[in-house]
């Protein structure tokens, strides 16, 4: 009778036992389960996301890299180039309206090959060529001569600039690339980890989606850069176009043309 009495009296003892362990074990599931996946990242941060990407999405994203780097450089190189060359043109441009013959204008260029220079040279030397005399063929052959000469600094000058455009073209493709085949890899994992839980999927899509986000990164000012340094070339192409005018206004007034024979840097 005592014994039966022990038994019923530790009766719900063990009831409270099963029921506190069953408790203890839901709550630490989860959190052994996450820890004991192995597909879920442990680092988010963008560059987590890179050393977790797809061998494929990884290129991508280092070209786009490579791509940003290289229209900054050129933004960069293009800009001093520019301002250099606009500050010599207006020197220049200075020199020819204050009324200084062609003789003298070749004179003061020396060997400079700066674009006004060269525009300076090149119409000494045709006037050296045809001896002073000052005539419809010979504005004709000057006329050329400059035009000429524009087309190649502008050549020049523009060097470098259609990389940006190509970049400003092809980088959101290329990085939407990186997207897709991410996107492909996560579903494939899905069917292969035969799981849909959104933290196992979520990690891949955000890995996909940083490569696009990167190939608008390259391309937006690529873009930018592009039609800023188009405007300023544009400029440029119009100091040059001042500067053959004044050297025609020169000639046509005939000024120091039939003086001694120019210097040979004048070709």
């Amino acid at each position: 009778m005592r014994d039966r009495q022990q038994r019923v009296g530790n009766w719900p003892r063990s009831v409270l036992a099963i029921f506190g362990l069953s408790a203890a074990l839901a709550t630490a599931d989860p959190a052994l389960a996450q820890s004991a996946n192995p597909l879920l990242p442990h680092n988010l941060s963008p560059w987590g996301m890179f050393l977790n990407a797809d061998i494929v999405v990884k290129a991508v994203m280092i070209g786009l890299a490579f791509a940003s780097l290289v229209t900054w450089t050129v933004w960069l190189a293009k800009t001093i180039e520019l301002a250099i060359a606009r500050r010599r043109a207006r020197q220049r441009l200075r020199t020819l309206e204050s009324g200084r013959g062609l003789t003298e204008a070749a004179h003061a260029c020396g060997a400079a090959r700066d674009a006004v220079a060269q525009l300076i040279q090149s119409t000494a030397r045709e006037a050296e060529l045809s001896g002073g005399l000052v005539d419809d063929g010979f504005k004709e052959r000057v006329a050329l001569r400059l035009e000429r000469v524009e087309a190649a600094m502008t050549r020049q000058v523009s060097r470098g600039t259609g990389i940006l455009a190509t970049i400003g073209a092809t980088a959101p493709f290329v990085g939407l690339f990186g997207t897709v085949w991410g996107i492909m890899n996560s579903f494939i994992g899905i069917s292969e980890s035969h799981t849909t839980n959104l933290a196992v999927v979520a990690p891949g899509i955000a890995e996909a989606l940083l490569a696009t986000a990167l190939g608008l990164v390259a391309a937006i000012p690529a873009v930018v850069i592009y039609n800023h340094l188009a405007r300023v070339i544009s400029g440029y192409r119009v100091l040059l176009g001042d500067a053959s005018a004044q050297l025609l206004l020169i000639i046509s007034r005939g000024h120091g043309l039939r003086a001694a024979a120019l210097p040979r840097a004048a070709e």
